[in-house]
């Protein structure tokens, strides 16, 4: 398999995932449509609390590394 193979695969993957949401979305009320809009923020903001607590867990030395 290819590269051009590989990426084709992804990509139809991902656009047979868009419309599969487009149509879901669709049929969403305004209301649920807000909620869903508030969930993927919260998602997005523990995503990035998790990136940015791990990047910063090893600059921070342990107490077996202040006892030297």
């Amino acid at each position: 398999m290819g590269l051009k193979d590989l990426f084709a695969r992804w990509s139809k993957g991902e656009d047979e995932r868009a419309v599969e949401r487009a149509e879901e979305e669709s049929g969403m009320t305004p209301h649920e449509r807000a909620v869903d809009e508030e969930d993927f923020e919260g998602r997005k903001d523990d995503l990035f609390a998790t990136e940015r607590e791990s990047a910063g867990a090893e600059a921070i030395p342990s107490a077996e590394d202040l006892e030297d």
